[in-house]
């Protein structure tokens, strides 16, 4: 199958690495896969996207955002000339690319929700959540499946925990929350500064993981013993440095690194996001009301209670392997779909 995804972001995040991972999967599954990205996203820095591609994946660059539509329309006028058997979507500019395309299966994945100006006019969606659907109108709703997100294992170094833990001159004896994602609003790391300064715990610090837009905002709040590294090549590593995760998230559709906590075998304290209740039966743990500086608090105390604890979570039905094959049979039945339309307008404009 000729497989054409569309990602017009430019820094790696949460979407990047599941765009990523599946375009992995499925070119190691023998499928022609074809990732367009902005020439943005191919630049020299450490949170760009291109350089992380699989090689096995084909990835074609398009103008950045200069203009807005010529950007799209030369993104479209690719997936046009690539003649795919299925083109997919991720986020809104993308979404856009395919709006204006016609006689090839369009579907989009829902990383964040349903937007009617990116989504209506498309073949099919994939909602990361159940949560999600509730808001696809019918008739679309008909044709959405929801397919899981997947956690790829991806090992600390051996010396991970020791290393990042010295360099950051935390003790044996302290206890480290951490968290991991982008310094923006929707993630609510001002939230959990302040919910760590009011639990006060003895002998517990605070690691802020991530670049973003709020980073040196919330650098200049946050106390001296709070760590904030930025982005980091190797997330893993410092998830291996945590005796806590903590997702402090106003709004999260799924919470990838929810996953990837739990696969580092860490407690998690997660606010009650759409993602997170999703994920609450595998988390094993109460969820906190979001913007809740109070309750998240609370929560910290009760969990620097349980120094050095590692749990086991139930995650072996979140493999990407699986999820891609889910994903193979949406398009599958996508396609088929759109042969049987076109197939009866056909039959339906021989007999007029």
């Amino acid at each position: 199958m000729r497989i054409v995804h569309v990602l017009l972001t430019s820094r790696f995040a949460g979407t990047e690495r599941h765009v990523l991972e599946l375009t992995a999967a499925q070119a190691a599954a023998g499928h022609e896969v074809t990732l367009i990205l902005r020439r943005k996203a191919a630049g020299q820095r450490s949170n760009a996207i291109a350089h992380r591609v699989d090689p096995r994946v084909r990835v074609e660059l398009v103008h950045d955002f200069l203009a807005r539509w010529p950007a799209v329309a030369h993104a479209r006028a690719r997936v046009r000339a690539l003649r795919p058997d299925i083109a997919h979507a991720h986020l809104g500019s993308a979404s856009r690319v395919l709006q204006g395309l016609s006689g090839l299966p369009r579907v989009a994945t829902l990383h964040i929700d349903f937007d009617p100006v990116c989504h209506r006019g498309l073949d099919g969606l994939v909602a990361i959540a159940p949560w999600q659907l509730e808001g696809i109108p019918e008739p679309l709703r008909r044709h959405c499946v929801q397919i899981d997100n997947w956690v790829v294992p991806r090992p600390p170094a051996a010396d991970a925990r020791e290393r990042i833990r010295a360099q950051a001159g935390i003790g044996p004896g302290e206890f480290l929350f951490g968290t991991v994602g982008r310094m923006e609003p929707s993630k609510g790391m001002d939230v959990l500064l302040e919910a760590f300064e009011r639990a006060a715990i003895p002998g517990a610090r605070l690691a802020l993981v991530g670049g973003g837009r709020e980073w040196k905002a919330l650098r200049a709040r946050a106390p001296e013993q709070v760590l904030m590294p930025g982005f980091v090549e190797r997330p893993e590593d410092w998830l291996a440095a945590f005796d806590c995760f903590v997702s402090p998230s106003r709004s999260e559709p799924f919470g990838l690194v929810l996953l990837e906590a739990m696969q580092a075998g860490l407690p998690v304290v997660a606010t009650a996001t759409g993602g997170a209740r999703h994920l609450a039966p595998r988390i094993g743990s109460e969820l906190v009301p979001p913007d809740d500086a109070a309750a998240l608090a609370a929560a910290l105390a009760a969990a620097a209670g349980t120094p050095g604890l590692r749990r086991t979570y139930p995650l072996d039905d979140l493999r990407v392997e699986a999820k891609a094959q889910q994903l193979e049979a949406f398009y599958a039945a996508t396609r088929r779909r759109l042969e049987k339309a076109r197939s009866a307008r056909g039959s339906t404009a021989a007999t007029a």
